[in-house]
């Protein structure tokens, strides 16, 4: 019986390992394809460059959710310069944030933290994504990224004036699957990016947050403790 266990056990992260390559492989022609578009946008048009975008977070989306599941062998907890990773994300997104118009406002960054960069530019990029989702039509829209530091702790704060998160939601919000009353009235949502930064974050030992008001604000809180990080790597 134990063996048998055993034997399935090899064989489903075997699996996992299979799908985790495969998924690269597939990344690879996605990422050329939406480089190619905004090359020769005059070829492509704009909702053609969308959903390439939608697919390449989908792959990525499915890709981070097997590494959670299987996140011992994967990340590596070190000390990452959280400008750079800020940078590194705004630099993804940035095609999109001009396009609808969204100011990216990023201040008192300069800070040391203990994380796996991957992951963390993973889990940025869900907020980041959801933050675009979820504008409002306002030709004053922004996301403002910032931090506060004390001595046991930094947390990284990321602020919209999009559409906010109904009450009776907010609770919800990092559960698996869970769309809500947004996901159903802006856009299809797959309600799964909230749910993989959650675990990600319990696996790298850090706590995220979520405060929001409907029509007014949602800001989203990563707290990074200065301490503490070594638990996770026991």
């Amino acid at each position: 019986m134990i063996e048998n266990i055993n034997s399935c056990k090899n064989q489903m992260e075997e699996f996992k390992e299979y799908i985790e390559m495969w998924i690269h492989e597939v990344k690879i022609p996605i990422s050329s394809l939406i480089l190619m578009a905004h090359n020769y946008k005059n070829r492509f048009d704009k909702t053609s460059i969308e959903q390439m975008k939608k697919i390449e977070n989908y792959v990525e989306q499915v890709l981070y959710y097997v590494r959670s599941e299987n996140s011992e062998k994967d990340y590596l907890i070190k000390k990452v310069a959280l400008k750079k990773v800020v940078c590194d994300i705004a630099l993804k997104n940035q095609q999109d944030l001009l396009e609808n118009k969204i100011d990216l406002i990023v201040e008192n960054v300069e800070k040391d933290i203990y994380t796996d960069s991957k992951w963390l530019e993973f889990i940025l990029n869900q907020i980041i994504n959801n933050s675009i989702k979820y504008r409002k039509n306002t030709t004053n829209s922004y996301i403002k990224i910032t931090t506060k530091d004390s001595k046991e702790k930094i947390c990284l704060i990321i602020e919209d004036n999009g559409i906010g998160i109904p009450k009776e939601d907010i609770n919800k919000v990092f559960l698996k699957s869970f769309t809500g009353h947004n996901g159903r009235i802006k856009t299809k949502s797959t309600g799964i990016g909230l749910f993989i930064a959650k675990n990600l974050c319990k696996k790298l030992g850090h706590k995220i947050e979520i405060d929001s008001v409907q029509d007014e604000y949602t800001k989203v809180f990563i707290t990074f403790y200065k301490n503490k990080y070594y638990e996770v790597v026991k």
